[in-house]
């Protein structure tokens, strides 16, 4: 054992203890949030160790909560420096807001991510919509919005710094529903034509909302996930042949069309076992970027606008078309309510809606027929079949290939829309709903949140991507701008491409995706950094030749974003191998037969001798930035004949540095600013939560006061100038409350709270303890009873103890003399004595034997207490005793309105105590062996001693004749004196 201070832990503890150390890691890691990040609503779903792949409700309940996020403007605009910010409303608390607040509320934000202000259709068509918000540009020249609840000096809120919040309140949400788990990792769902600047925009604002971004999945992909978790598809490995599907997902904001191909496929598995997966890979997408819920939203409210301004009363208010638009709550109230009216549209003939003063307080009511709607979408109906015949042209299919239309989004239940639909496939039939329109989306990315997540074991589904986007590479050659194609349209994520260069000196090229609009988009900007110097150290050190160094770059389509970065870059060359001699090792090796190493040397013939020519094989090097590593590309010749040099290739690692173009990372400084005005808010809530509920708290408890001084306990407990100072207090407190108190700090609200209790509180206590005060006494006395009874038992005890141990004395001394007096007779009656007779054992007990098996058959009465356990309690009772007439007596001389001298809880500790000392006691006695009687051990100790005689007489009468037969030989062989002479 090692000695105290320097004890050595065992390998068991140390791994017990690294196993716990991983368990609760992996636990606190292990929850996944699926996001579906739409134009008009937000969806979560969770997935963690006993919640599989369950949505999270909103605080209200709901499956889907509206994607705005709102600022309660407050009476003043605040500083910038101001540690109070306003209250946030998320959801369809926000929307209602937009009446009364619409330079606050922030609904439908997905369109501006990564748009720049200056250039941005999205931009211009949002301030349309929301007259009243105040858009302005953010570092970077990326779109943000000032606030009327600060002043001009504080900065302005950037996009993603909205979103941030309402992904934030999303992740409050599904951490509540997992039992409060800090929820980290999160895949969010993204349009398939997102570029790289609005990728990243979401990114950031997942960032600044505390989730890490496992992956970035385009909703046709997330969907198919969906779609595949619950079905088995053909084997190509068998023959099977692949189902087609296309996704047609109609939102808000826009429509995409994505082909997707589904397989099952065998793969290697561990060892030498098979097994079959399923994959999902997209085979070609078409969008049209805004055409969806929103853009028809947009028809009904200018229809409205027309018709409103035809009034009478509008018409003598000279109100006009643009007046209406640029009026901020005009447009909010519509826009809030106008989505309701066309949804009813979609399983109803006609809607209606109606708005008391509208505009300048002309009230207005609207109706529309269907047709009048399908009439005013007539343009947007023929744009649906672009996105569709685009997604089966990159993917090489037609109509008649596909297996189904697979339908998602809530603009798809448009009835034009689905029509249309059954016009490009001429089949009906081939539109499914066999997924959730609604939620098929966020269940595929939570599922592969948890194939990406080592704490999950999902059924194993891959997929694949497409680029979507042209990526080019420009960069500068011989004083010309190049252009160099890397990856299509249809390019699989996961690609790896090579890219030579003829450059032998430190450059840099660019990366940019084909968007198809004005111009590309920078993505990003690629600088070596020791190009120079490798390419020198190649020709000095190593031999190469200038003109036959190659320069690569190693780019690849990342499986988790779909953005092209670079794996790695390297330089290299063919150089003549220098052969090695073998040294005096490699000679012996030879002599002996063990030269050749290869598996081909082959047996000598007779008479032939033995080559003496060696192999040497130069190890492959590797270095860092700097150094070069070498391979073998060619093998040495075996035979006698000359041999023609080797050529090994000769390769270095290149440093390069990246920089992300287009949507440029934001600086430190402002991603600081924007975390820590976050954390402010976050602050500022829980503080304004303390505060209304020191609020509520204080405001309850005046009421509940009101009716203490009518009850009648509480007046027998009180005096009358009591109750009527309470009564005043309660009413100085009423009043304040209903002045100033409203918006009195927290402080300030738990002190007039404080000052309440100070009154009430000491008056509740006497009520209360008059009513618990009897049967207090009354335990008190049973365990005084019960103390009393124990008493008496553990005396009987101790003396029937005292009296056994003086009989089994007795009994013993008289034993012992009978044993004495019976012996000697029998050892003077033995003439001879066998020298191996003590080695038996007698069929028939002796005396002392009887007398042993007498006294264990009848043992002696042991108590399990002393007299120190007596005397103990006895001290317990008498000062529980003393202590309770004393307190009673005090008590008695006391009136109701006075504090008590002994409280219910003391008395309830003082019976507790009684009972404990009592139940200690008794457990002593329980698990004490042979306390009591003693039968059960003088019973094991008699079937001990039976046990010893239970040999057959057989098997007794066999080792005695062996007995004797031993002790007759030794006789004979020693000369044994007689007897006389012993």
């Amino acid at each position: 054992m090692a000695p105290p201070g320097r004890r050595r832990y065992g390998a068991l503890t140390v791994v017990i203890a690294l196993f716990c150390i991983f368990a609760s890691t992996a636990h606190a890691a292990s929850a996944v949030l699926g996001i579906d990040l739409g134009t008009s609503y937000l969806k979560g779903a969770l997935v963690k160790p006993g919640i599989p792949l369950e949505i999270v409700l909103s605080k209200d309940s709901k499956r889907k909560e509206a994607a705005a996020v709102a600022l309660k403007t407050p009476r003043t605009p605040l500083q910038a420096a101001s540690a109070t910010f306003p209250e946030r409303a998320y959801g369809g608390d926000a929307l209602a807001l937009s009446a009364r607040f619409p330079g606050d509320v922030y609904p439908n934000l997905k369109p501006l991510l990564g748009e720049r202000l200056a250039s941005s259709r999205a931009a211009a068509e949002y301030q349309q919509l929301h007259p009243a918000v105040e858009m302005v540009g953010v570092e970077g020249g990326r779109v943000g919005f000032r606030s009327p609840s600060f002043e001009a000096d504080a900065a302005p809120f950037a996009v993603e710094e909205l979103l941030a919040m309402e992904l934030k309140n999303l992740r409050e949400n599904a951490e509540e529903m997992a039992g409060g788990a800090r929820i980290t990792d999160a895949v969010i769902t993204v349009p398939a034509f997102y570029t790289a600047a609005e990728k990243r925009a979401v990114e950031l604002a997942a960032e600044l909302a505390g989730l890490k971004v496992l992956a970035l999945v385009s909703d046709g992909v997330a969907v198919g996930l969906n779609y595949a978790t619950s079905r088995t598809f053909p084997s190509v490995s068998e023959g099977g042949k692949p189902e087609h599907h296309m996704v047609f997902d109609m939102g808000a904001g826009s429509t995409t069309a994505t082909v997707l191909r589904f397989q099952g496929r065998t793969v290697k598995d561990v060892g030498r076992f098979n097994k079959t997966i399923q994959e999902v890979q997209v085979l070609g997408s078409g969008w049209d970027m805004y055409l969806g819920g929103d853009s028809l939203n947009e028809l009904i409210i200018q229809d409205i606008i027309e018709q409103f301004v035809e009034k009478p009363e509008a018409k003598a208010a000279s109100v006009k078309i643009e007046d209406v638009k640029k009026h901020g709550r005009t447009m909010a109230k519509l826009w809030k309510d106008v989505e309701k009216v066309r949804q009813v549209l979609s399983a109803n003939q006609e809607s209606s809606g109606s708005w008391e003063g509208l505009y300048q307080d002309v009230d207005f009511k609207y109706k529309i027929s269907r047709a009048r709607f399908e009439e005013l979408a007539a343009e947007h109906a023929i744009r649906i079949a672009a996105p569709v015949k685009e997604a089966l042209s990159a993917a090489n299919l037609t109509f008649a290939d596909l297996d189904s239309v697979i339908l998602h989004g809530g603009a798809v239940r448009t009835p034009f829309v689905q029509k249309a639909l059954e016009d490009l496939a001429g089949d009906a039939s081939k539109l499914r709903s066999n997924v959730n329109a609604d939620e098929a989306a966020v269940f595929g990315a939570a599922f592969k949140g948890a194939g990406l997540s080592p704490s999950f074991r999902v059924k194993e589904i891959r997929d694949s991507d497409t680029a979507n986007y042209v990526v080019n590479m420009k960069y500068m050659w011989n004083l010309k701008e190049r252009n160099q194609k890397l990856f299509s349209t249809t390019s699989r994520t996961g690609t790896v491409k090579e890219m030579p260069f003829k450059m032998l000196g430190d450059f840099e090229f660019t990366l940019s995706q084909d968007t198809g609009r004005d111009h590309e988009e920078p993505v990003l900007s690629v600088r070596t950094g020791n190009l120079t110097a490798v390419v020198t150290d190649l020709i000095d050190k190593e031999g190469c030749n200038r003109d036959d160094i190659n320069t690569k770059f190693s780019i690849k389509l990342d499986p988790t974003t779909g953005l092209p970065e670079i794996v790695k870059a390297e330089a290299s060359c063919e150089v003549d191998e220098t052969e090695k001699k073998g040294g005096v090792v490699d000679g012996v090796k030879d002599f002996f037969g063990f030269g050749s190493k290869d598996g081909k040397q082959e047996p000598l013939k007779d008479g032939e001798e033995a080559d003496e020519t060696t192999e040497t094989v130069e190890p492959e090097t590797s270095s860092s930035a700097s150094a070069s590593s070498t391979s073998e590309s060619a093998k040495a010749s075996e035979s006698a004949e000359p041999k023609v040099p080797k050529k090994k290739t000769v390769t270095s690692n290149i440093r390069f540095s990246t920089s992300r173009e287009g949507f440029e990372k934001v600086s430190k400084e402002e991603m600081k600013r924007m975390k820590d005005r976050l954390a402010a808010f976050d602050a500022s809530d829980k503080a304004r939560i303390a505060r209304e509920t020191a609020l509520n708290e204080l405001e309850a408890y005046t009421y509940r006061s009101r009716d203490l001084l009518e009850e009648e306990g509480f007046v027998a407990a009180s005096t009358e100038a009591q109750r009527t100072e309470i009564q005043a207090k309660l009413s100085e407190v009423s009043e304040w409350l209903y002045d100033d108190g409203s918006d009195a700090d927290e402080k300030t609200l738990k002190a007039k709270h404080a000052e309440l209790k100070a009154l009430i509180v000491p008056i509740v206590t006497r009520r209360d303890e008059s009513r618990k005060r009897p049967e207090a006494i009354s335990d008190v006395k049973k365990a005084l009873d019960q103390t009393q009874s124990m008493i008496k038992l553990i005396k009987e005890n101790i003396d029937k103890a005292a009296e056994a141990s003086s009989s089994a004395e007795a009994a013993a001394s008289a034993s012992s003399a009978s044993a004495a007096s019976s012996s000697t007779p029998a050892a003077e009656a033995s003439g001879e004595a066998d020298p191996l007779a003590d080695l038996e054992e007698d069929e028939t007990p002796s005396p002392s034997s009887a007398a042993e098996d007498a006294q264990a058959t009848e043992p002696a009465f042991m108590s399990p207490y002393t007299q120190a356990d007596l005397d103990e309690l006895n001290k317990a009772f008498d000062d529980a005793s003393k202590w309770l007439d004393e307190k009673l007596a005090a008590q008695d001389k006391l009136t109701a309105t006075d504090d008590p001298v002994v409280s219910s809880k003391e008395l309830e500790r003082r019976a507790e105590d009684l009972n404990r000392i009592s139940i200690e006691l008794l457990q002593r006695k329980l698990r004490m062996p042979g306390a009591g009687s003693g039968k059960k051990s003088g019973s094991k100790k008699t079937n001990d001693k039976k046990s010893k005689k239970s040999k057959s007489k057989k098997d007794k009468k066999a080792e005695k004749a062996e007995k004797e037969k031993a002790a007759e030989e030794t006789k004979d062989e020693k000369e044994t004196p007689e007897h006389g002479e012993l």
